[in-house]
């Protein structure tokens, strides 16, 4: 399913670390981002939010929004990869997959055959795991080197898994494929897609206003009676995922490794998307465990945004969602706290790409009272007329792309700095470059107009990010998986009322040395000329080329013609009431897509 990561589209500013997407995901959350008005933080507006609990311990936020006839509605699940546990990381993303799989009723022609086959295909897999582990052994004592490779496994073992694939070919023959879909989009329905990040798992679509009822009973009947069929191919098809998404492109595999170094002890330390040696190792037992913890009613938030009336919906909501039955016990709250950083770290690595900086300081998470100060740092530091910039691009001339983020996430927070080196420059020069233009934050005063155009910044988001349900539907699934949907209307103050004393504070406490993981680029001898130098580029700015490297990558790796053309369509539509300065990105879009188009259609 593609997929929107948490960050709710901030990840997608960054070029080195980033949440695995599909392929298409990247070019959806860009166009989620354009919507909303471009990259600045989306917080602090009052937006009428009327909280219910049903009787199950269920949320439910609505927003009775009138003049357009459709209603965004979407559900957060309060898990993500921080609360997943070694051996089964990549197990909440998973189920991002399985969760548009169907019901008994729902995708499938014969559900009785269905479900006989998989309590088949659990029996053969008790076996398989059997000789998984004797594969495990024999690697630790050096008798194989790749578990994976088909020549390192025993006669019974591929036969185990030949059997299994004709039980996979015979449960196909049953299925509906992407019957959920379909129902929705026969009635109107746009947009259906989900997201899972560190610490939360959403699910959204767009429905047509006379349609709420049909979106409660699709969501709540998936909630209710899910059936994880074809577990183990859509297992197989997340660990292609990561392959395309993580360890095939030209950094992927190092910042996952950069990842790892900058989190000791915290689980924002594994990646989103799991280990490599998770993934295949995942059982349906533990999903069907991990679901029963992490999905029941009290973990969940119901969200509507649109034309509809609360005293209509709220008792549909609990005639539908209300049968869901309470769990048993609340799930566990993540308690390993991140250790303080006792001296500086510093990755090197050679790469397939231009020659970069990436460095990660720990900072805060989610509402924490510096957060607002380290937000309006990021702004000082960010976009054309930011001070790196100034700094690295016009004055030094050292980077041809900078970009800085504070990324407050549930349970911590780091702030990201990234630069790429200019042809005849080295990384130490931009390392350089960037700790100048920190310590003058750090021992100079912000002078007013400066801070105060950062605070009309953001102030003027408050007004664009009004403009739809989608975009107040994002706000508050972001806000509520973070911990508090509140912030959507509390934040945008608490920034007005950062003080350049305060930005001076958070410099000093959290930009040290000992505080910071450093990760030094440098190309790969013998290969070629990076995205950046990719002509279609030309006109865009340095804060999009990051972002239209991950399109371009994503674009070239999708192979499903009638979702691209959808995106084009959407994007295209777009065009012509867009920002003029989101335009260029907007355009390269619609190159780079219509070429893949040709490409597959030659096919």
């Amino acid at each position: 399913m593609e997929s929107v990561t948490s960050k709710t589209l901030r990840e997608t500013r960054r070029p080195v670390r980033s949440v695995p997407w599909s392929p298409v995901r990247v070019i959806v959350a860009v166009a989620v981002i354009l919507a909303l008005g471009g990259f600045p933080r989306l917080d602090a507006q009052q937006i009428p939010v009327l909280e219910k609990e049903l009787s199950n311990g269920m949320k439910l936020l609505m927003v009775e929004r009138s003049g357009e006839p459709r209603i965004s509605g979407g559900w957060v699940a309060h898990v993500g990869s921080s609360n997943e546990k070694p051996g089964m990381t990549g197990i909440a993303h998973l189920f991002e997959h399985m969760m548009f799989k169907g019901t008994p009723t729902l995708g499938t022609r014969d559900a009785a055959k269905d479900r006989e086959i998989m309590e088949q295909q659990e029996r053969l897999r008790d076996q398989i795991r059997v000789e998984e582990a004797r594969l495990r052994a024999a690697l630790r004592r050096g008798e194989v080197s790749d578990i994976t490779s088909p020549e390192s496994k025993s006669p019974r073992h591929r036969e185990l898994e030949a059997q299994f694939k004709k039980l996979i070919d015979a449960q196909r023959e049953v299925l509906v494929k992407n019957e959920f879909d379909r129902i929705y989009t026969t009635a109107g329905a746009s947009g259906m897609n989900a997201f899972t990040s560190e610490d939360m798992t959403a699910y959204f679509i767009s429905v047509p206003a006379n349609k709420l009822e049909l979106w409660m009973w699709m969501e709540s009947e998936r909630l209710l009676r899910p059936v994880f069929r074809e577990f183990y191919a859509e297992r197989d098809v997340v660990f292609e995922e990561r392959r395309m998404r993580t360890e095939s492109t030209p950094t992927g595999k190092f910042a996952e490794q950069f990842n790892a170094l900058f989190w000791d002890a915290h689980p924002y330390h594994w990646p989103v998307i799991g280990w490599p040696s998770d993934i295949p190792a995942i059982s349906k037992k533990q999903a069907d465990e991990f679901y029963a913890l992490y999905y029941q009613p009290q973990n969940l938030t119901l969200i509507l945004v649109g034309d509809f009336k609360a005293g209509a919906a709220l008792p549909m909501a609990e005639r539908y969602f209300g049968r869901i039955p309470r769990g048993a016990q609340p799930p566990p709250e993540v308690t390993t706290l991140e250790i303080p950083s006792l001296g500086e770290k510093r990755y090197h690595a050679e790469a397939e790409t231009n020659p970069q900086v990436d460095i990660l300081w720990r900072t805060v998470g989610f509402a924490h009272k510096d957060s607002y100060a380290l937000e309006v740092v990021q702004q000082l530091l960010l976009g054309r007329t930011g001070r790196l910039h100034k700094g690295l691009i016009l004055g030094a001339q050292v980077a041809t792309d900078v970009s800085a983020q504070q990324d407050s996430r549930k349970w911590a927070g780091a702030f990201e700095i990234s630069a790429e080196v200019k042809d005849g420059h080295t990384p130490d020069e931009v390392e350089l470059a960037i700790g100048r233009e920190l310590e003058r934050l750090r021992t100079e005063d912000v002078p007013p107009d400066e801070l105060q155009k950062v605070k009309n910044n953001f102030a003027a988001a408050e007004y664009r990010k009004l403009s739809a349900n989608t975009p107040i539907l994002f706000q508050l699934i972001f806000n509520e998986g973070l911990g508090d949907w509140r912030e959507v209307n509390t934040a945008g103050a608490k920034i007005q009322a950062v003080t350049a004393a305060d930005v001076k504070r958070v410099m000093g406490r959290y930009f040290t040395k000992e505080n910071r993981a450093v990760a030094i680029y440098t190309r790969k001898a013998g290969t070629g000329a990076s995205a950046s130098e990719d002509p279609d580029m030309a006109g865009l700015s340095p804060d999009q080329k990051p972002v239209a490297r991950q399109i371009s990558a994503a674009i070239a790796a999708e192979k499903d013609a009638a979702g691209l053309k959808a995106q084009l369509a959407k994007i295209e539509a777009a065009l012509g009431s867009a920002d003029p300065k989101k335009q260029p990105l907007q355009k390269f879009m619609v190159r780079k897509i219509t070429a893949r188009l040709g490409e597959l259609e030659a096919r």
